[in-house]
């Protein structure tokens, strides 16, 4: 049986990257593998293992995991014509399987994921998840890709934009796929350590009761994922609207079914105002926001798409996911 464990040990170290393998190598020096028994009684090594026998944990069994079709497709059949004439059909590219393959790397991360899991159980009773992410570096996003972003917007290879304004950027993952198409960029951000994280990228970071005070037009003012996670969505909207150039453009990514709620400290507490979605299915809510939303707050909604929402995952999983409607508006 020690020599069944001790096979066992080797092959975690031989799949494991050197943070791994160090955890792994001091714990079994230090406290060492029961011989006698069938279990792997050491909490780090029994994580280890199950990393290792867990396909959930496997790359290249994501498509065995996941349905990715589903990520990405629309039942064109239970939208309006007129509707499901603005959808455009994207996939996973290169792009996003990049941002997958860094999630599956760093789910492997132990001591790494150990360390965030026990900060945040500290404080996540007073510090909401967003500024905890901040902190730590954690949780990255990813909505879109490069070639994506470029197929949202539809201009000319050779476009290039003057000003950009992301709402609500988070720590500017997401603001860097965009930032290289812009002269410009700004940002706004609710969560002081993610703040800290886009000065440190070199952006210039608005008030988040500023940035609609301004005189300065945008080609690109983007908003994802924050109107389902704000105060006053609707005033947001026609904000951006009147803050855009002429000729510009909105992008707003919104996760459906729409359940929006907005973090105060720790807390989640409801919105002062609701978008007016209605619609029991994702196909529903997205003509509901391109019937009815867009229209009320100045926008007519030009194209759109679907696409999965993901997040750097944990010792559970190696992403999170939740399905994004994602649109592009002009004004009217």
């Amino acid at each position: 049986m020690q020599t069944v464990m001790k096979r066992d040990t080797d092959t975690l170290l031989s799949f494991a990257g050197p943070e791994m393998s160090i955890a792994v190598s001091c714990v079994h020096c230090a406290v060492g593998i029961d011989s006698s028994s069938d279990m792997i009684r050491n909490p780090m090594l029994r994580i280890a293992y199950e990393h290792e026998v867990n396909t959930l944990f496997h790359r290249s069994k994501l498509c065995n995991n996941f349905n990715i079709e589903q990520w990405y497709s629309c039942k064109l059949e239970d939208c309006p014509p007129d509707v499901s004439a603005k959808f455009i059909q994207l996939d996973l590219d290169g792009g996003t399987s990049s941002f997958l393959d860094q999630s599956y790397q760093k789910s492997d991360w132990l001591i790494t994921q150990l360390w965030h899991s026990v900060v945040k159980s500290l404080t996540s009773w007073f510090v909401s998840t967003t500024s905890i992410n901040g902190w730590l570096g954690r949780g990255a996003m990813f909505i879109f890709s490069h070639a994506q972003f470029e197929q949202l917007i539809s201009k000319p290879k050779s476009w290039q934009g003057d000003k950009l304004l992301d709402l609500g950027a988070g720590d500017g993952r997401v603001t860097d796929i965009m930032a290289s198409f812009f002269t410009s960029i700004s940002a706004t951000e609710a969560s002081g350590p993610m703040r800290t994280r886009l000065l440190s990228k070199g952006y210039s970071v608005l008030g988040i009761d500023e940035w609609n005070q301004e005189d300065d037009k945008y080609d690109v003012i983007s908003c994802l994922n924050l109107l389902d996670r704000c105060d006053c969505p609707n005033t947001i909207l026609k904000d951006i609207r009147r803050c855009l150039k002429p000729e510009g453009l909105a992008i707003a990514a919104l996760v459906l079914p729409y359940k929006p709620f907005v973090e105060s400290g720790a807390a989640k507490i409801h919105p002062k105002e609701r978008l007016s979605i209605s619609g029991r299915t994702w196909e529903n809510q997205v003509t509901s926001f391109i019937q009815v939303v867009a229209p009320e707050n100045g926008f007519e909604v030009v194209r759109f798409t679907r696409l999965p929402y993901l997040c750097e995952g944990d010792l559970s999983v190696p992403f999170y996911h939740l399905i994004d409607a994602v649109f592009v508006l002009k004004p009217k």
